[in-house]
């Protein structure tokens, strides 16, 4: 295990996870994936920054489990049981992105169990925190099996709470730098259009005729991603549901049992600094975020995205690579 302090005096451990033919670096900043190896092959899959104290600047995000809520909450505010609440306005200064300026992706999670092939994280954020009611007890497993990395992530509440958490990570699988020329196969008929503060517009719309068309696979061509694709199946059923290809043939499966995906093309990066001496120009690494919807404490119409006492949210997705 690997120690570095932050800026601000936290202590960020590393822990170093190997099984099923795979390699990966995990900090407890965030429960932050930060780098990932398949055996064979000379690059890694994902992006990663080399200082932990990259992660709360440029890095922000790179390969955390994202939360309270992820993605957008529209107007940084959600009526809950008759009840209104103003959550932390981090994005353009009026929305809530992925869950505040300090959600899971910010917060130094606790090592309960660490084993070779892979480790269970905790985190608990309190009630009021960023706004969200409700305290919120999060328990993440991450493990390398069958050249899989997987996570199984649960959460319980004592009070009713909006709770969507995603795995943030960018991928890249093979070392051309830029992933405009993967291909990328995803199971969704539908998609949701968003305002410009990409905020979901009323209703979804399909993906036919459109960019969003990934279901019978093409390349990830300019144009601009960072949308919600509607999965098929809703929440609770595990299934395949996209297909990402590097020039070289290397593969990643996604299975999981969210009702979305969060497709984002890493057009923002600007000389990020990241392993191995890289750095990440726009557009280095592909987002695939298996999630609830954006927006939907706001959004009746939408899966429901509100964890209650006595309910367990529980999120499972897998990364599966192939050469």
């Amino acid at each position: 295990m690997s120690r570095w302090s932050l800026p601000d005096g936290r202590r960020v451990d590393r822990l170093t996870l190997t099984g099923g033919g795979l390699t990966a670096q995990l900090l407890t900043l965030g429960a932050t994936v930060q780098d990932l190896r398949l055996d064979g092959v000379d690059h890694p899959l994902i992006l990663g920054c080399p200082d932990p104290a990259d992660y709360l600047g440029d890095g922000l995000y790179v390969g955390a489990i994202v939360g309270r809520f992820a993605n957008r909450i529209g107007g940084a505010r959600l009526a809950l049981d008759g009840r209104d609440y103003r959550t932390d306005p981090n994005f353009r200064t009026r929305h809530t992105l992925h869950g505040g300026s300090r959600g899971t992706h910010w917060h130094l999670w606790t090592v309960r169990r660490a084993r070779p092939d892979g480790a269970t994280l905790t985190l608990e954020l309190p009630d009021g925190a960023m706004g969200f009611p409700g305290t919120l007890s999060i328990r993440a497993d991450i493990a390398l099996r069958d050249s899989t990395l997987m996570f199984d992530i649960q959460a319980e509440t004592d009070a009713p709470t909006p709770c969507n958490l995603a795995h943030h990570g960018y991928f890249i699988l093979d070392d051309s730098g830029d992933v405009r020329g993967h291909r990328l196969r995803v199971a969704a008929d539908r998609y949701l259009p968003v305002d410009d503060d990409l905020i979901p517009l009323p209703g979804t719309a399909p993906v036919a005729g459109t960019r969003f068309n990934f279901r019978h696979g093409r390349a990830i061509a300019p144009g601009g991603y960072d949308h919600n694709l509607c999965l098929p199946g809703g929440p609770a059923a595990r299934r395949l549901v996209a297909e990402l290809t590097g020039q070289t043939g290397i593969r990643m499966q996604i299975e999981t049992d969210q009702p979305g995906l969060q497709l984002y093309d890493g057009a923002h990066f600007d000389g990020l600094r990241g392993l191995d001496g890289r750095r990440y120009g726009p557009f280095a690494g592909v987002a695939l975020e298996t999630q609830n919807w954006p927006d939907a404490p706001n959004r009746p119409d939408f899966p429901d995205s509100i964890l209650r006492p006595g309910q367990i949210y529980r999120h499972h997705t897998a990364y599966r690579f192939a050469r």
